[in-house]
């Protein structure tokens, strides 16, 4: 079996110093990767930790007291490419497929953490992640899609999700008027439309 054609990872993982999950993603990778040859499939090594929260937990666990101070931040376990950084009160994983090419890895890893670096200008703690729980999520998705790994430049990431829309539709919503307001606004919003239209 030669190499994949697809970079991916396995999962993401944002944990607090006990262990406990801030953030959690597993990820499934596709059935079928395209090689390298024309008609070639390529199956991936499933990730079998998807689908069963009980063994996520226990992976978890053993990773944390198997990661916690030590010096590097890149190691082979439980037969996963696990690259890791641990900061105050937390520590931040991407897990790969031990034949996943390790340079696209830890290109992806670092972008994730200098991505976090740039949006969370207080630092990055326990604390500061869940303040700024939406911009970490979105960060995230800027660089994994489904597994895939999309995108690897801080600046742009960092750009991508602290920019807000620009649109020329955006409607203007006044949230104190509460989910009926909404409502109101947006059956106006319609009617308004569809008049135009006919």
């Amino acid at each position: 079996m030669s190499s994949l054609s697809l970079y991916s990872v396995q999962s993401i993982l944002i944990l607090d110093s006990q262990g406990k999950r801030v953030y959690a993603k597993y990820y499934q990778p596709p059935p079928n990767v395209i090689g390298q040859h024309p008609g070639q499939l390529l199956s991936h090594a499933g990730n079998d930790l998807v689908g069963s929260l009980k063994k996520q937990e226990e992976f978890e666990k053993k990773l944390v007291k198997k990661t916690h101070k030590q010096d590097s931040e890149i190691m082979l376990f439980e037969n996963k490419l696990v690259l890791y950084k641990e900061y105050i009160d937390l520590t931040i994983y991407l897990i790969g497929d031990v034949n996943e090419n390790e340079i696209v890895l830890q290109t992806a890893f670092s972008a994730l953490k200098n991505s976090l670096e740039l949006i969370l200008k207080n630092g990055i703690d326990k604390k500061n992640v869940q303040e700024h729980y939406d911009m970490v999520l979105l960060t995230i998705d800027e660089i994994v899609d489904n597994g895939i790994i999309l995108e690897t430049d801080p600046q742009t990431i960092a750009s991508r999700v602290s920019k807000p829309p620009t649109s020329d539709n955006q409607l203007p919503l006044d949230l104190d008027k509460g989910l009926l307001g909404a409502w109101g606004f947006a059956k106006s919003k319609l009617q308004e439309r569809l008049q135009q239209g006919l």
